[in-house]
């Protein structure tokens, strides 16, 4: 059943004739902007340079839990983020504190997802050898490595670029969502629904992954990424380089009319 709110996002931004409307109407994108958007079981609009590849940043930590949530939320696995792990520092320089999987994944802290997915790494090693564990983390990885990767018969180090801190995987508003709207994927939207679902307005839920990524070619510099659903669309919007995910959040919601 389709609540209201969709329905009018669908019908604003969507294929004609989706909802009785009698002609599609483009969302009121900022140059550089760039939006993709999917009603389950339906058509995909895009909007913008879609096309794109992007440094995937936060967004890599969905792949994650694709990957190994349910292993890490039936483990109980905690972290406490000072800001600092031997070499490696997060985002935030004092540190999230005690994080567990969702509060990780709602905080995007990278020290908790690298310091889980190097023990993943270690479980692969001991239990199915590193060659089946490449080939496992590869798998999943599969649609935004390209031919980054050097080849191999080996786990390569999980290093901050596989958390999404640096070039190595890459994505484009049109690639991510057409991985998210894949039916292989019906669990992991479930789990977003799960550990990042928000309430906006009275009645309508949404889950939303925001993350910032590095610039090819400019060191030092950021752009943003938005992804969620609400059950009935999905949609990834990428805002370029200078735009912080909090602005990012501001505009996925303004863009889709969600109040």
């Amino acid at each position: 059943m389709w609540n209201l709110s969709a329905a009018r996002v669908i019908g604003a931004l969507l294929i004609c004739g989706v909802l009785g409307a009698q002609a599609p109407v483009a969302p009121e994108l900022l140059p550089g902007e760039a939006l993709a958007v999917a009603v389950v079981d339906g058509p995909t609009k895009l909007y913008g340079e879609t096309s794109r590849e992007y440094p995937m940043g936060s967004l890599a930590k969905l792949v994650w839990l694709r990957l190994e949530g349910e292993e890490w939320a039936s483990a109980g696995m905690e972290y406490k983020c000072t800001g600092t792990d031997g070499s490696h520092t997060c985002w935030l320089k004092k540190g999230h504190g005690k994080l567990d999987l969702q509060k990780a994944l709602q905080q995007s802290c990278n020290l908790a997802f690298l310091t889980w997915a190097r023990l993943s790494a270690e479980e692969w090693k001991k239990y199915l050898g590193e060659g089946v564990g490449r080939l496992h983390l590869e798998e999943g990885f599969n649609p935004f490595l390209g031919n980054r990767l050097p080849p191999g018969d080996t786990l390569p180090p999980i290093t901050p670029e596989w958390v999404g801190d640096g070039e190595l995987l890459r994505t484009s508003p049109e690639a991510m969502l057409k991985w998210l709207m894949d039916p292989a994927q019906e669990l992991l939207l479930v789990k977003c629904q799960r550990y990042l679902g928000v309430t906006i307005g009275k009645d309508e839920t949404w889950w939303l992954k925001t993350g910032t990524a590095p610039v090819v070619g400019d060191p030092g510099a950021t752009s943003a990424w938005v992804a969620g659903g609400n059950g009935q669309i999905v949609a990834v919007l990428h805002l370029p380089r200078g735009r912080g995910k909090v602005e990012g959040m501001g505009r996925f919601l303004k863009v889709l009319g969600v109040k």
